[in-house]
């Protein structure tokens, strides 16, 4: 395979599991719990791949932090009430990790979840030595600000002309051009392939796993 990157940065939810859908969930619950109105799904899902509690405040706008605060208790909450077996991988994404890997790519993730949410995920779905650096939420800036992808870079000692970010929403899209990398989008997540192709990626993806065919035919 020709190579043009040595860095792929992954988002999570959307992009490497299907999660979007009991994310969604999540909030609803917690916005139920919490006495306030139900978002509606499409503005739920639009704030997925942010912090939990900037997710909160798009969301519920002018509560006090106090407030915010107890949101999040009920999401975690609920979000914890089930087992990590319920939340799958995108169908093929192992096999297509692995074999970018053996093509010698750095494989990173960055994502909106805490480090308590994504570490227990690697380790539900056994990709934890998948991924040479990993970055949550909770420990750097929130996308779409660059901090998250510039600390990838420096630990990885790659270049933004040498970096490809993959995500499934508005979020990904805007942070990985606020960190000067290229980006692919994938249709299968949180915005659809219409509100992706605004943003001009490089491609839109029905799924991440045909990151491989992409690279084959159209990567010069």
């Amino acid at each position: 395979m020709r190579r043009r990157y040595d860095l792929l940065i992954f988002d999570w939810d959307g992009t490497l599991c299907d999660s979007i859908g009991w994310i969604v969930e999540c909030l609803e619950v917690s916005a139920e719990a919490a006495s306030l109105p139900i978002p509606p799904r499409a503005k739920a899902r639009s704030v997925i791949g942010l912090s939990l509690g900037e997710a909160m405040d798009t969301l519920f706008p002018g509560q006090p932090k106090a407030a915010i605060d107890t949101l999040m208790g009920h999401y975690r909450k609920h979000y914890h009430s089930r087992s990590l077996e319920h939340l799958s991988l995108f169908e093929g994404v192992p096999g297509l990790l692995s074999q970018l890997r053996e093509e010698g790519f750095k494989l990173a993730v960055a994502t909106g979840k805490a480090r308590s949410g994504l570490d227990p995920m690697l380790v539900a779905t056994g990709l934890t030595e998948m991924f040479h650096a990993t970055r949550c939420a909770d420990e750097t800036a929130s996308k779409p600000h660059p901090m998250m992808v510039e600390e990838l870079l420096s630990e990885l000692k790659v270049t933004p002309k040498r970096t490809l970010l993959i995500g499934d929403s508005l979020h990904d899209l805007h942070l990985a051009r606020n960190a000067g990398v290229d980006a692919v989008a994938v249709a299968a997540g949180a915005n659809t392939r219409d509100e992706l192709l605004e943003l001009q990626p490089l491609a839109c993806l029905e799924q991440t796993v045909d990151l491989l065919t992409y690279f084959k035919t159209r990567i010069p």
